[in-house]
């Protein structure tokens, strides 16, 4: 099978611009976040002690199961390098390091209250298509939506949690965390970093001319736009419309800014 990696991390921090790129490598497959992780979970629920016949399965027909499920959904792939994209996978890095010896988890990031202003602009861009990222639900504030998005089971607050845990975790060698501000900004140098990380010999990217189209999933979704990718890369100065005490909330809260409170030295690009 090819080597397997992840795309985890924070939601509207790069992990579709990403997969993007990558996927210009020929030897590369990677894409927008996939079902894989999720059947992840609905298989090992199933393979619990909720299942009375838990009792026939041990770890080590869970893992050749688990192992299973990536043989066969990427049976038709001829990629020597996959690169699956979840935000779950941070949740799974103990899980994953024991499947794949040798994955590598790259976590896009990006300044914590310029996420919430991207979610809010796809929002209210959607006026009249209620979102997915919301239960479908036309209602709501800012404020409300904010909270709701980084709440513990929300689309940002998971997503966070679960980035922090593989951060401090004892997997944190297995980490590349990728600011969004660096691959939008000096994608050479974000991709440089990628392919150290990875052990894979460079590619000539085209910054210039990036193609990606999820049209039909965004779609349904309600969130038309979600997973647009601009077709040259380049970071965009723009004001927020968050109201300045929300965007003050989340400030501080890019904890992998801080050098002090890296003390694992999880690379960071």
């Amino acid at each position: 099978m090819a080597r397997i990696h992840f795309i985890s991390g924070l939601p509207r921090s790069g992990s579709t611009l990403l997969a993007a790129l990558l996927r210009q490598n020929p030897r590369f497959h990677a894409g927008m976040s996939g079902p894989l992780a999720g059947m992840v979970g609905a298989l090992l629920a199933e393979m619990s002690g909720r299942n009375e016949f838990s009792l026939f399965i041990d770890d080590a027909q869970r893992q050749r199961v688990v192992r299973g499920l990536f043989d066969n959904y990427y049976a038709d792939c001829g990629a020597e390098v996959i690169v699956d994209t979840s935000r779950a996978w941070c949740a799974r890095i103990g899980a994953m390091a024991q499947l794949f010896p040798d994955a590598k988890v790259i976590a896009c990031v990006r300044h914590v209250p310029w996420i919430i202003d991207s979610i809010e602009r796809v929002i209210q861009r959607n006026a009249f298509s209620p979102s997915s990222i919301f239960n479908y639900s036309p209602g709501g504030t800012v404020y409300t939506r904010a909270n709701g998005v980084a709440g513990t089971d929300g689309l940002l607050g998971y997503a966070y949690d679960a980035l922090k845990g593989a951060f401090y975790s004892e997997h944190a060698d297995r980490l590349l965390l990728v600011q969004y501000e660096t691959l939008t900004t000096d994608p050479a140098r974000a991709l440089k970093a990628i392919y150290e990380f990875l052990g894979e010999p460079a590619f000539a990217h085209d910054t210039d001319h990036v193609d990606y189209d999820a049209t039909e999933f965004d779609q349904r979704a309600g969130t038309p736009g979600l997973h647009t990718v601009r077709p040259r890369v380049a970071a965009i100065e723009r004001n927020t419309i968050l109201p300045p005490d929300l965007f003050r909330r989340f400030e501080n809260d890019a904890f992998w800014r801080d050098p002090k409170l890296n003390p694992r030295g999880v690379r960071i690009v």
